[in-house]
C-alpha cells in the first residue's frame, strides 16, 4: 500500500511538472510586445512599433503594460529638478504605464479594469476597457471595442507577439 501511494504521488508530481513546463501557446498569459497598431477612421493609419520599447505582461487574472509611444529616442534630462515643462512633456509624455485586472468573456472578449495608471482618468470604480482578441500561435490581436461610456466609433487594433 505504501509503495502504491508513493508511486501515485510520484506520477502526480511528474504530471504537474510536465504541465507547468509546457509553453502557454493556447493561452493569452505570457509576456508580449506590440509590433503594430492600426488606427481606423478619417485619419486611418498603421503604425509599426519597430524598436519602440514596450512590454505587456498577462498573468492568470492581471496585466501590466508599459510603452514608449515616440518615433525617436527620447533625450535624457541631466537634472530633472531644473527641467522646463516642455522638456518634461517631451520625455515623459510618450510613456504609457498601466496595470490592473482582467476577465475573459464571451465572444473572445477581454474586459480590462485598470488599477494604477500614469493617466488617472482611466482609474477608478466602474472604469473598464473591453477588447476582442484573437490568438494565432504566438500572435495576439486585440481590438478596442468599448469602455464604460459605450462603444468606440473607430476601434483601433493592436498586434502583439509573444516574447515569453
Amino acid at each position: 500500500m505504501k509503495r502504491l501511494l508513493i508511486a501515485a504521488l510520484t506520477i502526480g508530481l511528474a504530471a504537474t511538472a510536465t504541465t507547468t513546463a509546457q509553453p502557454t501557446g493556447g493561452s493569452i498569459q505570457g509576456v508580449w510586445r506590440i509590433v503594430e497598431a492600426t488606427v481606423p477612421g478619417p485619419a486611418a493609419r498603421t503604425i509599426s512599433f519597430g524598436e519602440r520599447p514596450n512590454l505587456t505582461i498577462i498573468t492568470a487574472s492581471h496585466y501590466s503594460r508599459v510603452e514608449v509611444q515616440a518615433d525617436k529616442p527620447r533625450a535624457a534630462i541631466p537634472d530633472v529638478a531644473k527641467a522646463t515643462a516642455d522638456e518634461l512633456r517631451a520625455v515623459w509624455g510618450p510613456v504609457v504605464a498601466e496595470t490592473g485586472s482582467y476577465e475573459l468573456g464571451p465572444g473572445n472578449s477581454i474586459k480590462m479594469q485598470p488599477v494604477a495608471s500614469k493617466n488617472p482618468a482611466i482609474m477608478g470604480p466602474g472604469v473598464f476597457i473591453t477588447y476582442t482578441y484573437k490568438l494565432e500561435g504566438n500572435t495576439l490581436s486585440l481590438t478596442k471595442v468599448r469602455n464604460q461610456s459605450g462603444p468606440f466609433p473607430n476601434p483601433f487594433a493592436l498586434k502583439l507577439v509573444r516574447v515569453e
